[in-house]
């Protein structure tokens, strides 16, 4: 197929960056974000898993309350989907807590979404309470380089079908990012150039007056980079390969510590599997006594520890990294 016949949505043909491509391909016209279906029409997160979820970003969100000293409490939800998760919080919340709920995604607002959620575009500047992005930062789009047969860096440009070459060296910013958090020494080795997650990251925490920021996605940290990449694709609950003709999610783990590095001070980083179980989300199973004394409890009691499972499972949903970014402000009333 030639350059001319492999053409893009927009009927132009030729070769782009991954940045580029990834962009137009989940989020311009068409894309693959924008469709009625969603995310949860082709992917399970940790918010369609289970309801337990939720009800453990309420307990934090209660927790955030307390630390501000106040009963009135933003939640900021980056990358929305179809509000899945700001529903189940709401549902979850205690009572007592008044929440103002903020669906941030560039998708259009869902029918028959709860009224007190404002959707929006872009994430609201000078709230006070938990800012919660639960994988939002792997699908900002980035550029991907790839070291040539002398070991430089270079970019890696695709066609609409998929097709790759290595295009100009990688300069500027993105080289320098590369050196500090993704070098790549050997011919072959591949890197997905993270500057525009840490940026898009800043600037979400900056919009924070007081709170707290949470960031969750698959991830790698310095040590333990993967040597070609992540970069993906995900259609109907199938890996696929990576295609920008907007068929299919566009997906690499994130470098969270460049992440963590980017958004100020005071970053953490933790297992999901230890931050739900901080969060009182296990997957103990029941005594087997109330089996007896209270059979239906026993079954509901076994069906919960086995979403709690899921969960926090090593080599699942339990490796997920969470980045937590705390920003100080004052309490309310002073």
């Amino acid at each position: 197929m030639t350059d001319e016949t492999c053409q893009w949505p927009d009927g132009q043909p030729g070769w782009r960056g991954w940045r580029e491509a990834a962009e137009r391909a989940l989020y311009g016209p068409g894309g693959f974000y924008l469709r009625p279906e969603g995310p949860a029409g082709h992917f399970r997160t940790s918010v369609h898993a289970s309801p337990l979820f939720a009800g453990a970003v309420a307990r934090l969100l209660t927790e955030v309350a307390g630390e501000l000293g106040t009963d009135e409490i933003a939640l900021v939800d980056v990358g929305a989907g179809r509000g899945e998760l700001l529903t189940g919080v709401l549902a979850a919340a205690p009572a007592g807590l008044s929440v103002r709920p903020y669906g941030v995604e560039r998708a259009a607002r869902p029918d028959g979404l709860d009224p007190r959620i404002t959707w929006t575009d872009r994430v609201p500047e000078g709230v006070r309470g938990l800012l919660f992005a639960n994988e939002w930062l792997d699908n900002v789009p980035v550029d991907v380089a790839q070291a040539d047969a002398s070991g430089t860096a270079r970019y890696v440009e695709v066609r609409a079908d998929g097709t790759e070459r290595l295009g100009g060296a990688v300069t500027g910013p993105d080289a320098e990012w590369l050196e500090r958090w993704w070098p790549l020494r050997e011919p072959g080795e591949r890197a997905e150039i993270g500057r525009p997650r840490d940026e898009a990251w800043a600037r979400a925490v900056g919009a924070l007056e007081a709170g707290l920021a949470v960031a969750v996605d698959y991830a790698h940290v310095q040590g333990a980079r993967p040597p070609f990449g992540t970069l993906t694709g995900f259609r109907a609950g199938r890996e696929v390969p990576a295609v920008p003709d907007g068929s299919c999610d566009l997906t690499s783990h994130v470098a969270l510590d460049a992440v963590a590095a980017a958004g100020g001070p005071g970053g953490e980083l933790t297992t999901q599997r230890e931050a739900l179980r901080r969060l009182g989300v296990s997957g103990g199973r029941p005594p087997l006594s109330l089996a007896s004394s209270d059979p239906a409890a026993y079954v509901r009691a076994l069906a919960s520890a086995g979403e709690a499972a899921e969960l926090t499972a090593r080599g699942g949903l339990g490796d997920f990294l969470w980045l937590t970014q705390r920003v100080p402000g004052r309490r309310a009333g002073r």
